[in-house]
């Protein structure tokens, strides 16, 4: 099983989604920011170090939220979202993905996200943020 790491960035309410480019597997379809948890990192130094690689910022990575598995056909993956805080004057750059939105959780359901983060939308809108 792979191991994965999302961020769930909140400002004001409102969480921060990001479109999956053209080219690459499950291509424009939404998602939290994160990757694949590599050897010999937990998984708050992956989530760090994948924020920087996408998204170009230093983020602190907070408190365990959630965690959901899901089987793809190439294989099953355990996703781990963590509380991420971006710091005050950092605004995400998009290196890798094509579009980012910041959406409330109630929003979600008008966006498509691969069949995995389905399960984390839902437990997201029941929580308070």
């Amino acid at each position: 099983m792979k191991e994965v790491s999302a961020a769930l960035i909140v400002r004001n309410g409102k969480v921060f989604i990001a479109q999956r480019p053209e080219g690459k597997p499950l291509a424009n379809l939404w998602e939290f920011p994160g990757g694949k948890r590599e050897e010999g990192e937990t998984l708050p130094q992956c989530l760090k170090r994948e924020l920087k690689e996408e998204l170009d910022v230093d983020a602190e990575v907070g408190d365990f939220v959630l965690d959901t598995t899901y089987a793809y056909p190439n294989g099953e993956f355990k996703i781990n979202v963590f509380r991420v805080h971006i710091p005050d004057g950092q605004e995400p750059k998009l290196n890798v993905h094509q579009r980012a939105v910041w959406v409330s959780p109630a929003e979600m359901s008008a966006y498509e996200f691969p069949p995995a983060d389905m399960d984390i939308i839902r437990r997201l809108q029941k929580l308070k943020l």
